[in-house]
């Protein structure tokens, strides 16, 4: 992974894009540049949409997550040509599709239901009949997520990242195969490939995952109804996020 120096303070050098950069301007360039990842302002960026898909990239990322997609973006800023390959089909690895963001949905949506329930009358606001509409408020879910998916997909066009959706392995140190989600292969060509890739749930011996009666936590966010009871294996992020809303 590329890893540069950030001097506080250098003069400008000046740079064109698809020129050779050498670690000395790479340190220069980054050096104005916020933390964030969308500056305002950048003096050797490389932006518009991706170039030609069969050309050999600087950088090929496998795994569109925090760790992918971030790495991505910043490649593309200092002018590298890019790639990246998520088996999705959206951006945001475990925590925008099926993690951090749809849990904290359903959180605050089970929490604005409690509370109405058992809050409201001490507050002095008297409501009728309450009712939970899980269809809906999976939804509900679902449209947060999309809305920031989108978002990682749009800096992927704004800083000139080629997306590649589907499912990568190694042909060789420099070569991936990819099966294409829509159908067909393709192979890809780096100079450079960054493997993150994140991880999957990993199932007890004799448990293993049907997502309906013994589910993950990426099942547990497609439950077509609350559960009378459950069992939640696991006392760390997901296994508390996903247990307070259903309770």
């Amino acid at each position: 992974m590329l890893k540069l120096a950030f001097p506080r303070s250098a003069a400008r050098v000046p740079f064109h894009a698809g020129s050779p950069l050498t670690f000395a301007q790479s340190s220069v360039i980054t050096s104005s540049l916020p933390h964030r990842l969308a500056p305002t302002t950048f003096y050797a960026s490389r932006r518009g949409y991706a170039s030609d898909a069969s050309e050999e990239k600087d950088v090929i990322i496998i795994g569109g997550g925090p760790g992918g997609y971030v790495a991505a973006i910043k490649a593309a800023q200092l002018g590298l040509k890019t790639a990246c390959i998520e088996k999705r089909g959206s951006l945001g690895g475990t925590c925008l599709n099926v993690g951090c963001i749809p849990s904290k949905a359903m959180l605050n949506n089970s929490h604005i239901y409690h509370q109405t329930i058992h809050d409201t009358k001490n507050r002095g606001i008297e409501v009728g009949d309450v009712k939970l509409n899980l269809t809906t408020m999976m939804k509900a879910k679902d449209t947060s997520v999309k809305a920031l998916t989108s978002g990682v997909e749009y800096l992927f066009k704004k800083n000139g990242v080629e997306y590649v959706k589907g499912s990568a392995s190694f042909k060789n140190e420099h070569e991936l195969d990819v099966k294409l989600l829509d159908g067909g292969d393709r192979t890809i060509k780096g100079k450079n490939i960054i493997i993150a890739t994140g991880s999957e749930a990993t199932p007890f011996p004799g448990l293993e995952f049907d997502e309906k009666r013994i589910v993950s936590g990426t099942g547990a966010l497609e439950l077509k109804e609350v559960p009378k009871k459950m069992i939640v294996i696991g006392g760390g992020i997901i296994g508390l996020e996903m247990v307070c809303p259903f309770a």
